[in-house]
């Protein structure tokens, strides 16, 4: 029997904690590299959450971001190094390969922006709850007047 380690897709949801999503969403994974690039899943405030993803060696105009479906897509297409003769390297250690990672996102959950800084990628995220959702209050009145209850008789034949 084969076990399965969804902890990494507890990290990859944002916003809701649908146990049931998650396993649906795990059956559905495939076997690619799970931790490439590194990212951090940070609360900014309340409502407000950023994906700050390392994608070192990728300029800006290599990474491309899609919200589909509740789904955020991040990928990133390494471009042909144009000097890749003139260059030897003895180490290494910085990765610069194509990936796509994908993020679950509940409904109220919105991609607000996205910025690209000293190699990191911030993507901003804030929970947009619909009014019909938001918790209301209701106020409590006068008793209304009781009205007379009609009482019939039904005649005995």
């Amino acid at each position: 029997m084969r076990a399965f380690d969804i902890s990494p897709l507890l990290r990859s949801s944002i916003g809701y904690e649908n146990l049931n999503r998650l396993v649906e969403f795990a059956s559905r994974v495939d076997g690619g590299d799970s931790t490439y690039p590194p990212y951090n899943i940070e609360k900014m405030g309340d409502g407000a959450y950023r994906i700050a993803m390392a994608v070192a060696g990728f300029a800006q105009d290599e990474l491309d971001l899609t919200v589909q479906e509740n789904t955020l897509i991040v990928t990133a297409k390494a471009a042909a190094e144009d000097d890749a003769g003139q260059r030897q390297f003895l180490h290494r250690g910085i990765a610069k390969r194509s990936f796509e990672r994908r993020f679950q996102l509940a409904d109220t959950i919105k991609v607000t922006g996205a910025s690209y800084e000293h190699g990191l990628l911030n993507i901003e995220l804030v929970r947009e709850i619909p009014e019909h959702k938001k918790p209301r209050k209701v106020e409590i009145g006068a008793p209304l007047e009781a009205t007379p209850a009609i009482v019939t008789k039904l005649a005995a034949e």
